[in-house]
């Protein structure tokens, strides 16, 4: 499997901008496609979207496919499209929309099976749509809370317990910063477009998980921790299990957290 990404921005040129990538770049030459092709001008949406395909690479040039082939199928398919349903829709314009119609433009036009799409909104917010579940589409939320913990196991002794566990064994606890990331999907649209509305979402997660956790010491304040390790794996299946059937017509497809930069376990249930 094989995954590209373009960031873009739609600006108030939107009519240049649906005329295609041909007539776009001419006028707007690609300068920076890293910060994103083309660039905002003035205050404007910026995406990224995100395309993974499979198959077998060329036995010559070891390529599944040039990767500029993909920039642009992405981008002669992506600006028109999202162009247009912005000119239509404006702030009507759900991430659900514009995915499921990005989604069926790039299957007819891709010459490589399409596994994946994934379009961030935010750098905090995305949607997307798997091959497998097609008529599925998730969605996927951030959130943070700080909290502390120690690492600590009763039925080993305290020396195995620092040797196993290290700095994270200090008696009095240590803390992080903790990332969460919730994703739910649902097959088909409501009446507006949406999966599941966002407020509803972040005030379940809100509601059922972060004030939970959030500014407490794990092993002392929560009592899911009270005789379990909290461990970023343990604090994962927790965040599941309160998490579970709790968003109506949408489903938890998964949860990640991240306990470090470098460090985020992930659990999707059995």
């Amino acid at each position: 499997m094989l995954t590209r990404e373009i960031r873009f921005s739609i600006d108030r040129d939107w009519a240049t901008a649906a005329h295609g990538e041909d007539g776009f770049a001419r006028a707007h030459p690609i300068s920076n496609s890293w910060g994103g092709w083309p660039s905002a001008v003035g205050i404007a949406p910026y995406l990224v979207l995100q395309i993974s395909v499979e198959g077998t690479p060329d036995e010559t040039t070891g390529y599944l496919v040039n990767i500029q082939r993909l920039d642009q199928l992405l981008r002669q398919t992506a600006l028109p499209a999202t162009a247009k349903l912005l000119r239509q829709s404006g702030v009507n314009l759900t991430g659900e929309l514009l995915i499921q119609q990005l989604w069926q433009a790039l299957k007819e036009k891709a010459e490589w099976s399409v596994v994946a799409l994934q379009l961030w909104t935010t750098p905090f917010l995305s949607y997307a749509i798997k091959k497998e579940r097609s008529d599925m589409i998730e969605v996927t939320q951030t959130f943070e809370f700080s909290a502390s913990h120690r690492l600590h196991v009763e039925g080993m002794s305290d020396e195995d317990n620092r040797r196993y566990f290290g700095k994270c064994n200090n008696p009095n606890g240590h803390g992080h910063n903790y990332r969460v990331e919730v994703t739910v999907g649902r097959p088909g649209l409501d009446d507006a477009g949406r999966a599941i509305a966002l407020p509803e979402f972040e005030a379940i997660t809100k509601r059922c998980v972060i004030d939970m956790l959030d500014h407490k010491h794990l092993n002392a304040d929560v009592p899911e921790f009270a005789e379990l390790n909290p461990s970023v794996e343990n604090i994962t299946m927790v965040i599941w299990d309160k998490l579970i059937d709790q968003f109506g017509s949408a489903q938890l497809r998964k949860v990640r957290v991240w306990e470090t930069a470098k460090t985020y376990a992930e659990y999707a249930g059995e």
